[in-house]
């Protein structure tokens, strides 16, 4: 096999799992000059930063895993997050990565000048790149929702993405904001620790009974010895996420109507019949993320546990006032209120042709190509962009597709058939014209407010098979693109 005629210089943004899974891929792809730039201290992301009580994987851990990087010894068959983050820590070692990332520095600027991208750091460092990936994650902008009085309270108060590990929650009165999957999670498992926990409920949650169960000594034997378990393991987990619960939620239909059964006698569980009605949804089945525990309807039903539907007043410094006047006195607020979903690289200034601003180009709608472009910014990849398949799926399967996707336009570049390439903006809105087709059927339109919706209400998510997605990932279509060349 020929040489390529030129090596490209590289920016990743981001040491997590997709950070990380590029420079991988880009190394094997014999690409060697690039510089990872990683806000914090170690690598892991999501894992990394979110550290709370009762954290894990809905999505099973071989199907999480890079598929070239199989673990033998997953603990369960949900991982911890802190398996997770070791995992990502391990393969990040294994591999060369670690020593080549710049650790506690943040990308604040990157302009494309025609040519290159010029990109800045908060240590001032300055680099000229041919290539940037942004692999910042999807939810890492932590929200704090705007309560009155919310820096009056005396007590202990942080976002579950910053959790205060200081703070010895044992005797204390705990209120928790928000009852998303963070929220399940933390929930169940302080009140299985017999801690006082005030759930704040502003929308009920569809909860998915699925038990975590420990992978055994031998069963882990099995995976180590006969490797070929453990990609049964995934493959299955991929089908059962692909063909049942993805089909399930753009379909409907009676996948759906399995799912609608399945989670309706999960919550029959509730004896109460007052508390089962205040958790009831008032949507469908998955219109929200579908929530997986085995154990928060049984933690709040514990006499330590208390639900409460009023909404929010104000905070005081004793505690929590509701709109029905009365005073929710608590030790420690807890918010686990998600993130700003449509933040993606920003707040990055990002500029790129003719200084065209991210914002300004993302002022009405999140426009993009393929969940990877965006037209008017050059030789720039978004790793798990606006509309690619994330909902209840495997993200790194997803990026696994999308890396090798971006490798086939590299190489044209390699091969100097190409200096530039960005989405075409017809090629874009047609990219996205054909998911607003596809999103009526899904039910995600059926009516609820959730963290998938864009700023006009449409879902950020791929409104159509798993199996199409990839077939439409397998080859760029390089009618679709802008490309320059200096030949």
């Amino acid at each position: 096999m020929s040489k390529p005629n030129r090596q490209p210089s590289v920016v990743i943004i981001g040491a997590g799992m997709a950070g990380i899974l590029v420079y991988i891929k880009l190394q094997q792809a014999g690409i060697s000059n690039i510089s990872i730039i990683e806000k914090k201290s170690s690598v892991g992301g999501t894992w990394r930063e979110n550290t709370y009580p009762g954290l894990f994987c809905d999505v099973g851990a071989h199907f999480y895993s890079y598929s070239f990087a199989p673990n033998s010894n997953w603990s369960q068959t949900y991982a911890s997050g802190s398996e997770l983050k070791n995992y990502f820590e391990k393969i990040s070692d294994d591999f060369g990565v670690t020593p080549n990332i710049n650790f506690n520095e943040e990308v604040t600027d990157a302009d494309f000048d025609g040519k290159h991208w010029q990109v800045t750091t908060s240590k001032g460092q300055h680099i000229s790149a041919d290539f940037v990936f942004s692999a910042t994650g999807i939810l890492h902008q932590p929200v704090i929702p705007e309560i009155e009085g919310i820096t009056s309270f005396s007590g202990n108060s942080f976002h579950t993405a910053k959790w205060d590990h200081s703070i010895d929650l044992k005797d204390k009165r705990v209120g928790i904001i928000g009852t998303g999957s963070t929220s399940i999670q933390v929930c169940s498992e302080l009140i299985s620790r017999g801690i006082d926990v005030t759930v704040f409920q502003r929308t009920a949650q569809w909860v998915l009974p699925i038990s975590n169960p420990k992978n055994s000594r031998i069963k882990r034997s099995i995976f180590k010895w006969l490797p070929f378990s453990m990609k049964l393991s995934r493959k299955i987990t991929e089908i059962g996420l692909a063909e049942i619960v993805s089909k399930a939620l753009v379909k409907q239909g009676l996948r759906l109507k399995l799912i609608e059964w399945i989670c309706n006698r999960n919550l029959a569980s509730v004896k109460d019949p007052t508390l089962r009605k205040q958790l009831t949804p008032n949507y469908k089945v998955g219109c929200k993320r579908i929530i997986v525990s085995s154990r928060f309807y049984k933690a709040m039903q514990q006499p330590n546990a208390k639900l409460v539907v009023d909404g929010i007043e104000r905070v005081e410094p004793e505690g929590i006032k509701t709109i029905d006047n009365k005073l929710h006195q608590l030790d420690v607020i807890v918010f686990a209120t998600g993130f700003d979903s449509l933040a993606y690289m920003r707040p990055i200034a990002l500029s790129g042709t003719n200084n065209l601003s991210i914002n300004d180009a993302w002022k009405n709608k999140l426009e993009n190509y393929r969940s990877l472009f965006i037209p008017g910014f050059p030789n720039f990849f978004l790793m798990l962009g606006p509309n690619c398949p994330t909902g209840n799926f495997s993200l790194t399967h997803i990026c696994e597709i999308q890396i090798n996707y971006c490798l086939q336009l590299i190489k044209l570049w390699q091969n100097e058939k190409i200096d530039s390439f960005d989405a075409k903006r017809k090629a874009a809105k047609k990219f996205i014209e054909e998911v607003k087709v596809g999103l009526p059927s899904t039910v995600w339109t059926s009516g609820c407010n959730s963290w998938y919706l864009d700023q006009e209400g449409d879902p950020i998510l791929w409104p159509y098979s798993i199996a199409k997605w990839k077939k439409q990932m397998a080859k760029p279509e390089l009618s679709d693109f802008n490309f320059t060349t200096s030949h």
